[in-house]
């Protein structure tokens, strides 16, 4: 694994549905998803962090060879369920590009306070979850990053197109 796999949303969502693990699509690929016009280089999940799902989700990494992203010293990463456990978000390089793997974003309380309002959609011939926009909304402000605080202004004009569309 080299750090520079091609991006391959695709590939991604089909590992994780292969798996069976339990998550809510976040960050910019679920913006795009509701139609923004963001430009992304990672897939961003929030994942369930019971201990099943723990264990699935830590072999569906193994098998893309997930290693930790942007860490200058090759530090001991052993990937399983007890070292998601005790992480709470990961950045990672995959044989399938960038993921990011977290447990409670920023502004939430993590997979069941996002998966309850979450839209479920087909992508990539799965269901798969896709974090509201007004959490996305949430989410981004909380983060109060540059760029994430940018992204509200979209996302916000975004919920109110999608908003006059439902009311037509």
């Amino acid at each position: 694994m080299t750090g520079s796999a091609e991006f391959r949303p695709d590939d991604v969502v089909r590992l994780l549905a292969r798996h069976e693990v339990r998550y809510v699509l976040i960050g910019g690929l679920a913006a795009i998803t509701h139609g923004s016009s963001l430009v992304t280089v990672d897939v961003d999940i929030c994942h369930a962090r019971d201990r099943p799902n723990l264990e699935r989700l830590a072999a569906a990494l193994r098998e893309v060879h997930a290693d930790l992203r942007g860490v200058e010293a090759k530090l001991s990463f052993r990937l399983d369920a007890r070292t998601l456990e005790r992480g709470d978000s990961f950045t990672l390089t995959t044989d399938l590009g960038a993921l990011d793997i977290l447990g409670t974003p920023a502004g939430t309380d993590g997979y069941d306070d996002l998966a309850r309002t979450a839209d479920a959609l087909e992508l990539f011939g799965h269901e798969v979850l896709v974090a509201s926009v007004d959490d996305l909304i949430r989410m981004k402000r909380a983060a109060g990053r540059t760029k994430d605080l940018l992204a509200v202004e979209e996302l916000a004009a975004l919920r109110d197109e999608l908003d006059a569309a439902d009311r037509r």
